[in-house]
């Protein structure tokens, strides 16, 4: 469970951050799905803009809590690959930290323009494979089916017929590069470590990892730095 508390705080970081104009800007007065919503946590700070958020989990366990817990939320149970959403019912989709587990994704994208509006965005993120699984085929998070770069996320939304209006990465900053020093060059890959070996954490990468705040990452445009270099990508894709 270790290097998935880093990417929580990554994630955390992209719904706020997205795009630069910020999550809020975008669902504003509009008509959200939330494709992979997990806990829920995320599609109730989205309903604190929108008019209508729609979630969809394939958990039953999930739909269930949600619906329990955030009223606000319009909870659904469906597969991806087949949105239980009417065409152009929608004006966002979002998805976060869920394509790289989807076994069709072209398809799950083909979904998300169904749904969307003339003019709707689609906003992903994912971790960025060559950071993740570099050199490899296969992702190494066993949960993974695909991980992408931004050539091939490109290339995934384009083909279902999207434009893709910004692509950004999510990098460490200042802070979180000296615990990397601190922690043999990658504090993400001492958790990795660990965890594939099935060995304690020490006290002090407890400590460190527990620190995090979305405040030490940085979201940064493509054309400002090497994007695959990058821990996520984050991409808005608009429906012509």
């Amino acid at each position: 469970m270790g290097p998935i508390r880093v990417s929580l705080r990554c994630n955390e970081r992209i719904c706020y951050r997205i795009g630069g104009q910020g999550l809020a800007g975008r669902c504003a007065g509009r008509d959200v799905l939330e494709a992979g919503c997990g806990e829920g946590y995320g599609a109730d700070l989205i309903a604190n803009e929108a008019r209508r958020v729609i979630g969809l989990d394939y958990d039953e366990s999930a739909v269930e809590h949600v619906r329990s817990r955030y009223p606000r939320v319009e909870m659904r149970y469906g597969n991806l690959a087949e949105l239980p959403v009417p065409d152009g019912d929608v004006d966002v989709v979002v998805n976060f930290q869920v394509i790289e587990h989807l076994w069709d994704q072209g398809q799950f994208v083909t979904e998300c323009f169904r749904v969307l509006r003339p003019g709707g965005a689609l906003l992903v993120s994912t971790p960025t494979r060559i950071t993740f699984s570099p050199g490899r085929d296969t992702p190494i998070n066993p949960f993974h089916t695909r991980e992408l770069n931004a050539a091939e996320l490109t290339e995934l939304l384009t083909a279902a017929g999207f434009s893709v209006e910004a692509m950004l990465g999510v990098f460490h900053g200042s802070r979180l590069i000296e615990l990397d020093a601190r922690h043999g060059g990658s504090i993400i890959d001492a958790q990795i470590a660990r965890a594939v070996a099935d060995a304690p954490w020490p006290d002090d990468l407890l400590a460190d990892v527990a620190s995090v705040a979305t405040s030490d990452f940085d979201l940064i445009e493509a054309a400002d730095r090497n994007i695959n270099d990058s821990l996520d990508l984050v991409a808005i894709a608009v429906r012509p």
